[in-house]
């Protein structure tokens, strides 16, 4: 099963308000193991870079003032996502933005059937903990001590490994082992066990038996049953 993890990285937070995706970071992943292949792109919003947005990716105008423009490369991200299921955390943040490019291109958005959002996973996994890629990286022991600013690549790299643990981990092998491996255990033959039944017991009181009870009541002095 092929799939592609991916992280973008934009001006702001809402593409409706003019806020444009200047970084994409794909990674290909097969049977949940990764491939090396990747697709990774700056783009140039050609508009100005808010100081908010720059110190969290630390991508300024300047730098991206000779990169090329979103619709220069589509074909080439189109190509490499091709029909595969795409991954990211918080996705619908990263869908809004590369589907507003696309249709800026004149492209058919991406359908968000092909959406796994790792925000939504890890809520269920670890309801009410920290759900930051940080904080995951952290759960699961996974290295970041690289990450000093957002990078959509390099966040890419982090969410392949903390995908792989919240979809299984490292034991993920087993379940399909134990798929894959059918053991059929010979039928065990159960011996039939012979009981052997008594004739039901006789629970009328005889004549002697309703006699003895009946001069045992005659002797108690003063019965309750008399009163």
């Amino acid at each position: 099963m092929r799939e592609i993890i991916f992280d973008t990285e934009t001006t702001g937070l809402d593409p409706r308000s003019g806020d444009r995706l200047v970084e994409i970071g794909c990674i290909e992943m097969v049977n949940r193991v990764t491939t090396g292949e990747t697709f990774h792109c700056y783009f140039n919003p050609d508009r100005d870079m808010p100081a908010a947005a720059e110190a969290v990716h630390g991508l300024s105008a300047a730098f991206l003032a000779d990169k090329p423009r979103f619709h220069e490369r589509a074909a080439d991200f189109l190509d490499f996502i091709g029909d595969s299921m795409l991954v990211a955390h918080n996705a619908g943040f990263d869908f809004g933005f590369i589907n507003m490019e696309l249709e800026a291109c004149g492209l058919e958005p991406v359908s968000k059937t092909r959406m796994i959002d790792t925000v939504a996973l890890a809520k269920v996994r670890h309801p009410g903990a920290k759900l930051s890629l940080d904080a995951l990286c952290t759960r699961y022991g996974i290295d970041r001590s690289h990450r000093t600013l957002h990078g959509a690549l390099l966040d890419a790299e982090l969410l392949a490994q903390v995908y792989v643990e919240l979809t299984g981990g490292r034991q993920i092998g087993l379940s399909l082992a134990a798929e894959s491996t059918q053991i059929v255990a010979a039928p065990v033959e159960t011996p039939v066990r012979q009981r052997t039944f008594r004739p039901a017991r006789p629970h009328r009181a005889s004549e002697a038996e309703l006699a003895a009870h009946a001069a045992f009541l005659e002797s108690v002095k003063s019965p309750l049953w008399n009163e």
